[in-house]
């Protein structure tokens, strides 16, 4: 569905969603940390004006001509790099309205997450939860922890916030009620639902000890956190790490080593975690690199393929046949964006990014994306200078990976016209990250501020 009254109603709606629940989030930044540099600290505005405005069903859409010009001078910033990508698009008729270097795959950092909710949202039940459980092991004394993917559950260093997620603490609990006085000797960590290597082609074993990411694991707790933050170390092994905690809430006598359950095995435990949309939102809104991987393990489970970074990303590219992405346009080798061999031309996510804005199938991924100046990953951006004016009139998933910075998502004009776009700064110089960020945040304004006729 493209245009109309009803696509631009739906929007408008999808929009309006999520906005209290996301504001109360505990947002942990997924990306990769940029090199530091130094800058003075920045005057918060005393008060932003209301997010997500209306858009009009009547607006005029800007022309080629007219963004060519208004963005003639901010597209010329040296912070951008030596090889900045753009694609503007139409939201309502899918018209490209404005492209350079936009056909030629590009590397995305984080806005592959995109693509990733995409074909989540595609192919897996909105509604679906994962399921950690817990059965009766081999042995008498013996309980076997099943990882069914949930990136969420929560152990020893969990925060609250939304959504609600899965407790190890309530799974310890049901297990001694299962057993009554019976002794848990021993516990066992089943992580054997993905395959494969735990770290993704290309990334750096720093991704884990600088707390980008943990080692991908079908059971994990806290995102594998080796203590309490966001950006802190992850542990190496994280369903082990999962099993230790299980057992020191089960009294910490028994041992903990791999293991599976004897068929038939009674389930003495179950937590589920977050819906898939609600995976998806959190994962777009943090840059949650682990989400971002479960929800590729999924998909791949869903397409019977390996749960291992081939089977996601050969499952994800069987997602965007469905919706006719040419093969060549999106090439992906994990779901997280932290590969620096993934590659998509900005032509083909700013063209999805249209289409589905207008699908009540990806209202999750709509209302994922971060907004300007109010929370997740733009939060603290959009609060001063130029960039200031178009606060709450953008609402884009960033990208950070060495030499490389990002934007992706959909912008209100000025007249109320929704228009996708891909911005991609590649080339950027050492320890320039920050002013490539603000530099994109400035194209972006001048995009939402313009009617660009």
């Amino acid at each position: 569905m493209r245009g109309g009254r009803g696509g631009w109603s739906l929007l408008a709606a999808t929009l309006a969603v999520v906005v209290v629940g996301l504001a109360a989030v505990d947002l942990q930044g997924g990306e990769t940390s940029p090199a530091p540099t130094a800058r003075a600290t920045p005057t918060l505005r005393p008060a932003l004006r209301p997010v997500l405005a209306p858009l009009s069903g009547n607006a005029p859409a800007p022309t080629a001509a007219g963004l060519r010009g208004a963005l003639a001078t901010v597209l010329r910033d040296p912070a951008l790099g030596s090889q900045l990508a753009v694609s503007v698009v139409d939201a309502a008729t899918g018209a490209a309205l404005l492209e350079s270097r936009a056909a030629t795959g590009v590397v995305p950092a984080s806005t592959a997450k995109i693509i990733t909710a995409l074909a989540a949202l595609t192919v897996l039940p909105h509604d679906r939860r994962l399921t950690t459980r817990v059965l009766a092991g081999p042995a008498p004394g013996d309980v076997v922890l099943v990882g069914a993917g949930d990136p969420t559950l929560a152990g020893a260093y969990a925060v609250g916030g939304y959504p609600k997620v899965a407790r190890l603490v309530d799974l310890a609990t049901a297990v001694r009620r299962a057993r009554a006085a019976a002794a848990v000797t021993r516990v066992l960590v089943d992580d054997t639902l993905y395959a494969g290597p735990q770290l993704g082609p290309g990334w750096k074993s720093t991704y884990v000890t600088g707390g980008d990411v943990a080692p991908v694991s079908a059971l994990e707790v806290d995102g594998g956190r080796a203590g309490p933050g966001d950006h802190v170390p992850r542990v190496a092994d994280p369903a082990l790490d999962a099993g230790r905690q299980l057992a020191r809430l089960l009294g910490g006598r028994a041992t903990v080593e791999r293991g599976r359950p004897p068929r038939g095995a009674a389930q003495l435990a179950a937590v589920a975690g977050p819906t898939v949309a609600q995976l998806v939102e959190l994962a777009l809104n943090r840059s949650d690199n682990d989400l971002a991987e479960a929800l590729g393990r999924q998909i791949a489970l869903a397409n019977d393929q390996p749960a291992s970074f081939g089977g996601e990303t050969t499952a994800i590219r069987v997602a965007l046949a469905t919706l006719k992405v040419p093969a060549d346009e999106v090439r992906l080798l994990d779901a997280s964006g932290l590969s620096p061999q993934d590659r998509i031309a900005p032509a083909a996510l700013s063209r999805l990014l249209a289409t589905v804005s207008t699908d009540p199938r990806y209202g999750a991924l709509l209302s994922g994306l971060p907004v300007a100046g109010f929370d997740g990953t733009l939060a603290k951006r959009y609060r001063r200078g130029s960039a200031a004016a178009a606060a709450g009139d953008v609402r884009a998933k960033t990208g950070t990976l060495d030499g490389v910075s990002a934007l992706a998502g959909v912008i209100r004009t000025r007249d109320g016209r929704l228009l996708a776009f891909d911005l991609a700064a590649v080339g950027v110089p050492f320890a320039a990250t920050l002013q490539s960020q603000a530099a994109l945040d400035r194209v972006a304004a001048v995009l939402a501020s313009c009617g660009c006729r």
